[in-house]
């Protein structure tokens, strides 16, 4: 299987990894305080996940990157059950990811021509 990274994705890729890394590190707070989570877990699914998708959006030159990319999407919406409200922000960012990945690759396939 060969999977061919251009810069579109990566610039979309990034760009929806770093709005969800913002966005996991503000679950924290949110799961401490209004979700009465244990502070520790909040801590390491929160912040957990924002570096995973900072370490998956400066990995994205290379395939892996979209892996851990899509693992990070995962659990995005795993933290649902943390925070019920992620279950729908992580279904946005999911989306938005997959849709980063398919419609870069299909804009610069037609420009490229």
């Amino acid at each position: 299987m060969n999977f061919e990274v251009t810069p579109g994705m990566r610039r979309l890729g990034a760009s929806v990894l770093g709005l969800e890394a913002i966005v996991a590190g503000l679950v924290t707070p949110v799961a401490i305080v209004v979700g009465g989570v244990e502070p520790v877990l909040a801590v390491t699914a929160g912040l957990g996940l924002a570096l995973l998708c900072v370490v998956a959006a400066g990995m994205l030159k290379r395939p892996v990157g979209y892996v851990l990319g899509s693992l990070a999407q995962v659990l995005a919406i795993c933290t649902g059950f943390l925070v019920t409200p992620m279950f729908f922000l992580g279904a946005i960012f999911g989306a938005l990811w997959i849709t980063a990945i398919f419609v870069a690759r299909r804009v610069e396939g037609v420009t490229s021509r």
